[in-house]
């Protein structure tokens, strides 16, 4: 799929008016999984810090570990929507501008950028602070000028809902493709969101984060058109390993045949290989 086609895919894949899940992945195995299933992935910042370099979701990871994520998910899974994590576009409007022109040119589909402050943190976190509203319209319009067909999501972590459902009605008259507001605590708002913007209205699920765990029928009603989940594949993988490597650490051996499906994994891989 080319950079054009990529953006485009994604903007009619939402105009379907049928909501978009995308669960969160942390490489490329875990992405392939969910393709299996899903239309398309998250590239969570969250799942890629914590798998890539063992470090919490504070700003670590940066545009050349996205870009890279974004080339070796294009090339196995063509058709996917994929959706990337910038954080705060991993710095001024200058960098910002040139990590979506990056992603863009790799394939990718649609990119998050949020108006948190540096150092930043993941938005389910205590301890968030925000760009002044003026600073951060800057960069999201350098970003916007920059790409072509690529879908821009634009969030905001304001912590009061009022001043983040205001942030986000305000990004959106500045052309943002779609808005979130992170964190947030409330189907109301979300409806009041997607009642007065003109773009869809994203929202982030997050195991033990603030939000409810709400059904994709709840989110739909309430308005969302798109949804994200930061960490269900990491979360899945930290809880099948552990419980395995408990068990081969309790056993001293392997487990039992059927215990563990080896020849599903070993086809995932051919299909891999059937690419090359």
């Amino acid at each position: 799929m080319s950079d054009r086609m990529s953006g485009t895919a994604f903007r009619e894949r939402i105009a379907t008016g049928t909501i978009l899940p995308l669960p969160g992945v942390y490489d490329v195995f875990s992405a392939i999984l969910t393709c299996r299933r899903f239309d398309g992935v998250f590239l969570s910042g969250f799942s890629y810090a914590a798998s890539a370099y063992g470090l919490p979701d504070v700003g670590f990871f940066n545009w050349r570990d996205v870009a890279e994520f974004v080339s070796r998910l294009r090339s196995v899974l063509p058709a996917a929507l994929i959706l990337a994590d910038i954080d705060d576009g991993f710095g001024d409007e200058v960098v910002a501008a040139h990590t979506v022109r990056q992603l863009e040119g790799r394939g990718a589909s649609a990119v998050m950028l949020e108006d948190q402050k540096r150092p930043r943190r993941c938005g389910h976190f205590k301890g968030k602070e925000i760009l002044p509203i003026d600073e951060y319209a800057q960069k999201l319009r350098a970003v916007l000028a920059a790409r072509r067909s690529l879908v821009v999501v634009a969030r905001t972590d304001a912590v009061d809902p009022m001043e983040g459902l205001e942030r986000a009605r305000h990004y959106a008259e500045l052309g943002a493709d779609a808005v979130m507001v992170e964190a947030v605590r409330d189907l109301t708002l979300i409806r009041r969101l997607a009642e007065s913007v003109a773009c869809p209205v994203m929202v982030n699920q997050l195991h033990g984060g603030l939000t409810p765990n709400w059904s994709l029928a709840e989110l739909a009603d309430a308005g969302a058109r798109i949804v994200i989940y930061s960490t269900p594949c990491l979360f899945a993988a930290q809880h099948a390993i552990e419980g395995y490597l408990d068990g081969l650490a309790r056993d001293g051996r392997l487990a039992a045949t059927g215990t563990v499906e080896m020849s599903a994994c070993a086809g995932v891989l051919d299909q891999g290989m059937a690419r090359l």
